[in-house]
């Protein structure tokens, strides 16, 4: 026996070293259950920062931590895109769009790899400006996502590529920054421009990656933003031909009716000098909002689709002519804290909703509160000519007169040669004089003829259309939005003069 033991003792001793040197086939491996128990990554996001001229192929990789004194099992890794994925994954040499049962080790990490092929040359909707995805990771239900992000065409990407979720300021010494390049721009972040006049030529193509971003304070707000500050001037050059055209970046078939798909336009408090002509803004969140005292000229442009209102002004100064609002989440035009606004020969129409078509009021509240406890008011004064404000509510127009009869020079409105719809804004406790401040006018209704098909956003003028010779000339604005020559002695009101 005691032979026997001298003899096994070696075997013995070489299974201690054994498993010495291969630990992991002699211990139990222990792993975390902890669903707080996390990974760790070594970006937030991946970012493929080639701009491809050409088709082409890139890769890029990011490391997973593993912090923990035990072995970690991710149960799932998965592209959110999944077979519609731009992108490619290989994890940890295993290729695939999704891996299970992916264990690190304590102290340990493994790489992930991502290829994306781009063609420039393919169409924006096969191949978009710029191309998402997200990296899912599920560990004992916790999840956890890496962003994924790729450029698909060559534009001019501004302020830059890596500008998601920041503001970025530009200046050029008061002269201009002309977006003449044929490529079309992406505007990625918040754009504010100071010091400086954007010019945008006819046919210029801007796109709007929207999004959303913190402030350093760690404020939301609403990424994808051209924010012209108080010494800066915004000048759209459109001409009928060719307009310039701003919306969201995504435009494949089932993103074109998407409102809210970025920020807003913003012209900042005090700036002055902005003229915007034939563009067309659409599918953001605010097509154009006009700040306190900001003055701007607005002709042959259209803004429609968005989730808030199309246009928004604090008491500013606005005149418009020949502009088309439509399909608004909130109200097509507001007008708040008073202002001075001149329309002529525009059409609102917001169907589909009870939100009205037109809303204005000559103060708002500091508090934020209703009813208002801490009210600020300045003057209205409100003059629609030759224009349409009608929709699918009974009310299209709402007004709030914050002052009263305590100072009627404070809410100034007057609606010449209009069609309109309203019902209960004429009830005791409205306003029941509308009609003395909107004379002519006709007040329609749900069977009144205007436009040919409001429900494909066709706004031009039905052949029955009380619109019809309704307007009166105009100095100066003798064609319509679609260049037709209005009617020297009768013509119609709304943009779109009837062509028979």
């Amino acid at each position: 026996m005691r032979r026997s033991i001298k003899f096994l003792h070696p075997f013995l001793l070489a299974g201690v070293i054994a498993c010495l040197v291969f630990n992991s086939s002699c211990t139990k491996e222990e792993f975390i259950t902890d669903n707080s128990a996390g990974l760790e990554f070594s970006t937030d996001t991946l970012t493929f920062d080639t701009v491809f001229t050409a088709r082409g192929s890139a890769t890029r990789y990011f490391k997973i931590y593993n912090r923990h004194s035990k072995f970690i099992r991710i149960g799932r890794i998965w592209l959110e895109e999944e077979a519609q994925s731009f992108f490619r994954m290989n994890v940890d040499g295993i290729a695939g769009n999704e891996a299970m049962d992916v264990e690190i080790p304590p102290e340990d990490s493994i790489y992930i790899f991502f290829e994306v092929t781009v063609d420039p040359d393919d169409p924006v909707s096969m191949s978009p400006f710029v191309i998402n995805d997200m990296v899912n990771f599920e560990t004992n239900g916790n999840k956890q996502s890496v962003l994924l992000e790729a450029w698909g065409q060559n534009a001019n990407y501004l302020p830059n590529r890596f500008s998601a979720g920041r503001q970025n300021l530009y200046t050029c010494n008061f002269n201009e920054w002309i977006w003449d390049d044929p490529k079309p721009y992406v505007l990625y972040g918040v754009l504010v421009i100071d010091s400086c006049t954007l010019v945008m030529p006819a046919g210029t193509q801007v796109y709007v990656h929207g999004g959303y971003g913190r402030t350093q304070e760690g404020d939301p707000y609403n990424d994808g933003v051209l924010y012209i500050f108080r010494n800066g001037k915004l000048k759209i050059e459109g001409t009928k031909e060719s307009p310039v055209v701003i919306q969201g970046d995504r435009l494949e078939e089932q993103y074109q009716e998407i409102s809210g798909q970025w920020g807003r336009i913003q012209l900042g408090p005090l700036s002055q000098g902005h003229v915007i002509n034939y563009a067309e803004i659409k599918n953001g969140i605010i097509g154009l909002l006009v700040d306190s005292l900001a003055e701007a000229t607005i002709k042959n442009t259209k803004i429609y689709n968005t989730s808030s209102s199309a246009l928004a002004a604090y008491s500013s100064r606005i005149v418009a002519e020949n502009c088309l609002f439509h399909s608004s989440g909130a109200n097509n035009v507001t007008f708040v804290l008073g202002g001075n606004y001149s329309f002529s020969y525009c059409t609102l129409a917001n169907y589909g909703t009870s939100t009205e078509s037109l809303s204005a009021s000559n103060f708002t509240c500091l508090d934020g509160n209703i009813p208002c406890n801490q009210p600020v008011a300045a003057p209205l004064n409100m003059t629609f000519r030759n224009s349409i404000i009608y929709g699918s509510s009974r009310d299209v127009i709402a007004l709030a007169d914050g002052v009263g009869e305590q100072d009627p020079s404070f809410f100034r409105y007057r609606f010449l040669n209009c069609i309109v719809r309203v019902d209960e804004l004429l009830d005791e406790g409205g306003h029941p004089d509308f009609f003395e401040n909107c004379d002519p006018c006709l007040n329609g209704d749900n069977d009144t003829r205007v436009f040919i098909n409001p429900d494909s956003n066709d706004y031009h003028l039905d052949s029955l259309s009380i619109a019809i010779e309704m307007g009166k000339p105009i100095i100066n604005i003798n064609q319509d939005l679609d260049g037709n020559d209005r009617d020297p002695d009768r013509p119609d009101a709304g943009c779109y003069e009837r062509i028979n």
